[in-house]
């Protein structure tokens, strides 16, 4: 591999990529373990917190709806119950569950493996430009996920578990289209605010620029625009709430890409400039 002393043989590198999923595995399974025998804290207070009228996000939307004079906006009672109707359904969901949490918590874990797998093959100066990638991954993947348990996996439930075609109709909601919901919408959120990283990247390998950005960027509004209206119940100032952080990322990886692109004009001028003085 690039910068090592010696080449690895193309064996050594499946037995190199082996110990590092191994290592991300047992990351992986020590986390579901302690999620597992976790149960009260899992499910109580992290899973069922969302199917609560006292869950953060409610008490806040009271807050505000007091704070604009709006009551409508405030979400003080939840419309359906969570019901298990399979013999061992709540013992496959609490399994399940577990395992999702040991991904989620473990997820800068195997990023790092990932990283450490494929950094020696990188030229010195990529090694140098990609710095703080685990660090930034780690980061915007844990400000995404925060952000789909508590903004966007609450309003989609709040509005599809309690929306009713006619007051006779009780929604019984089975508990795992709920929990589907509410990982769905939360570990989604974590990847979309990757954004600002995977546009580093690609135009660190000069596939994307900021000009192409631009140029797309009303295309891009109107593609947030659609999958806010999904994901949030049909009402102005839920579709805005999460709208804006998702448009705020797509500007600002427009602003990482120019800094970028700036950068490797600049690195490939002054290496044109040294090889022509060599020459």
């Amino acid at each position: 591999m690039r910068g090592d002393q010696h080449e690895m043989s193309f064996i050594d590198h499946l037995e190199a990529l082996r110990w590092h999923i191994i290592r991300a595995a047992i990351a992986v399974v020590a986390f579901a373990t302690a999620a597992f025998f976790s149960k009260e804290l899992l499910f109580h207070d992290l899973i069922l917190g969302p199917s609560r009228p006292d869950f953060w996000t409610y008490r806040m939307s009271c807050k505000f709806a007091a704070w604009l004079g709006a009551p409508d906006l405030c979400i003080n009672k939840i419309g359906f119950v969570i019901q298990n109707r399979e013999m061992s359904g709540q013992l496959t969901m609490h399994i399940s569950t577990s395992f999702i949490v040991g991904l989620v918590l473990g997820f800068p874990y195997l990023f790092w493996e990932l990283w450490r797998f494929i950094k020696p093959g990188l030229y010195p100066h990529e090694r140098q430009n990609s710095q703080g990638a685990v660090f930034f991954v780690s980061v915007l993947f844990a400000v995404g996920l925060l952000f789909g348990y508590y903004i966007a996996a609450p309003m989609s439930i709040q509005f599809l578990a309690g929306y009713v075609v006619d007051p006779t109709i009780e929604n019984q909601i089975d508990m795992q289209s709920y929990l589907s919901t509410l990982t769905t919408m939360s570990v989604a959120c974590a990847f979309v605010f990757e954004l600002p990283m995977i546009v580093f990247f690609l135009a660190k390998a000069g596939l994307i620029t900021p000009e192409i950005m631009q140029v797309y960027r009303k295309h891009a509004i109107v593609v947030v625009l659609v999958i806010a209206a999904i994901i949030t119940p049909p009402e102005v100032t839920s579709q805005i709430i999460v709208t804006i952080p998702i448009v705020l990322l797509y500007e600002l990886s427009i602003h990482i890409a120019r800094i970028v692109t700036r950068n490797r004009t600049a690195s490939l001028n002054a290496q044109l400039a040294e090889n022509q003085g060599v020459a």
